[in-house]
């Protein structure tokens, strides 16, 4: 992924001109269109997107992964072949918007909920028409979220891998259940220090936009999107003294197995995977690449939280879909 556009990664939402913010400087001529293959409510939401482009004008792109189901002929794109959209649909859930987020770094996205929670999404399926309606009117949003750089080392501190995670990075063995000793210093090359090891099946290091998924799962904190930090949450520790912790953004953490005879794995977003030799390490920074999520007013942080994972909700209070 190549770097993000311009703006405080992390920072307040960019607004459109018409509300004394920032927006793309031209039309969304372009839309790549993202999906995941065989949904079974995709077929639905391609029909809605091809009668949108046909009333505006707007040329659909394909990921080459769903060209053959798109209906309609459509352009399929790849990144290296130059065909780069003015904006990101994706079709699917929390899931799909992640692996969305990692192919054009820059491009606003468009997150439409096919599946069950969809925390990351800005609209329903349903809702496909209106939402296109409002980026097309300018009437919209966008929230640059910042976005997690990992690079894999081996024995000897040489590069193996690089990966950039929206969500999280999640260090761990690979196969069979077992537990991994791992230790964990902060700082810069040559000035960095220890700050705990501990025993347990691993160790999730996400950002504020991954705070709300694996990490809270696994007992981490919940932290506000526009805040710049990184949520180091062990997974299972067999010890009561180690405890989620958050650091600012701007550090440099590095982490290695101390079973030297044993390798990790490094998952990204919960979808890629990059290998840990035996005596490698794994560097966890604040990534160069800004990811911006289209949303529209009277969508917020807090609202979605409440809605979609019913954040103090009180004992059969039901949550109305406005989250207000």
């Amino acid at each position: 992924m190549s770097p993000g556009g311009p703006g405080a990664p992390g920072g307040p939402a960019e607004r459109p001109a018409s509300r004394g913010g920032s927006v793309l400087a031209h039309p969304f001529q372009r839309v790549g269109v993202v999906a995941r293959r065989n949904h079974p409510r995709l077929e639905g939401a391609l029909a809605r997107l091809h009668r949108l482009a046909d009333q505006h004008g707007i040329e659909l792109l394909f990921e080459k992964a769903i060209d053959e189901t798109a209906g309609p002929p459509g352009r399929p794109f790849e990144l290296d072949e130059g065909a780069v959209p003015d904006l990101l649909v994706s079709l699917g859930g929390d899931g799909t918007l992640l692996r969305t987020s990692r192919l054009v770094a820059g491009v606003p996205v468009l997150g439409v909920n096919l599946g069950h929670l969809g925390f990351l999404t800005a609209a329903t399926e349903e809702e496909l028409e209106v939402a296109m309606e409002r980026l097309l009117a300018g009437d919209y949003l966008l929230d640059q979220r910042f976005t997690l750089k990992a690079t894999v080392l081996d024995e000897a501190g040489s590069p193996t891998a690089t990966a950039h995670a929206l969500n999280d990075l999640v260090i761990h063995h690979g196969g069979m259940a077992r537990v991994a000793r791992l230790a964990v210093e902060v700082g810069a090359p040559g000035d960095e220090e220890e700050i705990g090891s501990f025993t347990g099946d691993g160790l999730i290091l996400s950002t504020p936009t991954g705070s709300t998924a694996y990490s809270l799962s696994a007992g981490g904190p919940i932290v506000v999107p526009r805040m710049e930090a990184i949520v180091l949450t062990p997974i299972c520790p067999h010890t009561l003294a180690v405890r989620p912790l958050v650091i600012p953004a701007q550090e440099r953490v590095r982490v290695f197995c101390l079973d030297r005879t044993e390798g990790l794995v490094l998952t990204v977003d919960g979808q890629e995977r990059r290998e840990v030799r035996r005596a490698g390490s794994v560097v966890v920074e604040k990534g160069e690449v800004v990811v911006k999520l289209v949303r529209f007013a009277g969508q917020s942080f807090f609202s979605t939280l409440r809605r979609k994972l019913n954040w103090a909700a009180r004992p059969g209070e039901i949550i109305p879909p406005s989250g207000r």
